[in-house]
């Protein structure tokens, strides 16, 4: 390992805009978790140890960040534990801990309140009545570290990804020689932002079948004599099985909404 790249963000609120931002933080996580079919997880308050000295700020920023940390998950009636001694050495923490295929257990998803940071780099606003005022820094990193969610959706998926978030999402299997060039078709789906290839590979029609469903290819489309003469598909997913014959734009259609929807197609 190299390095690890996170998707961490900062906000800058008022106290008063503190609670409605958090929520809104959790509903953004929760989002990306649902998006990912990912259930196995728990929610962790991550907060501060008193005995412990590595900490910074004072006892009633401390308690005002945990607070509204509490107030978030108890609105949402969200499961939760607290975790002594879990919270970053200036504010508390909501982490999320997913179980991955294998039982071991990770974060991801992250939230912070920080009154402490604002303090340390004197950061002010303007407020409504003129007056200058210190800001609530919120901390946000709905994945957490990407290279360890990928590797968390590997194992989680074994490889076979729904359609929204293959790397390959279609694959055109030419029939014989004469079919070849047809694929070119890919072009259409590609600039509409579909991942799609072309088995190239001149192998005959199920050996390009049993390599597409060995790679998990979400959809397979056929081309032969009959769809080229119609500027049809025949179209084969691992979720449904054999679908027939579909005009390219009718595919290309039902994948764009299959994808945009999070859905098989």
């Amino acid at each position: 390992m190299r390095g690890f790249t996170v998707d961490d963000s900062h906000l800058f609120v008022t106290p008063q805009q503190l609670d409605e931002e958090f929520l809104r933080v959790v509903d953004l996580i929760l989002s990306v978790f649902q998006s990912l079919q990912l259930k196995k997880f728990k929610a962790r308050l991550s907060f501060r140890d008193p005995a412990s000295d590595k900490y910074i700020g004072s006892d009633e920023s401390w308690h005002q960040s945990q607070n509204a940390i509490r107030r978030a998950v108890e609105k949402l009636g969200m499961e939760h534990f607290e975790g002594i001694g879990e919270a970053a050495f200036y504010g508390p923490k909501l982490d999320f801990i997913f179980q991955d295929a294998l039982e071991r257990e990770w974060q991801l998803g992250t939230v912070q309140v920080d009154y402490n940071l604002p303090e340390r780099f004197d950061l002010e606003y303007v407020s409504e009545e003129g007056s200058r005022q210190r800001p609530v820094m919120i901390h946000r990193a709905p994945f957490g570290s990407l290279e360890r969610l990928i590797g968390i959706l590997i194992e989680e998926y074994a490889g076979d990804f729904p359609l929204w978030l293959a790397p390959t999402q279609v694959r055109l299997l030419p029939v014989s020689d004469a079919q070849l060039e047809l694929p070119l078709r890919s072009r259409p789906m590609r600039s509409r932002l579909i991942r799609a290839e072309v088995d190239t590979s001149n192998e005959r029609l199920g050996k390009l079948i049993r390599n597409a469903e060995k790679q998990k290819i979400p959809v397979m489309a056929v081309i032969g004599a009959k769809e080229a003469e119609t500027n049809s598909l025949s179209i084969r997913t691992r979720a449904a099985g054999e679908l027939g014959q579909i005009p390219v734009e009718e595919v290309i259609a039902k994948l764009q909404a299959a994808i945009a929807n999070y859905e098989n197609f």
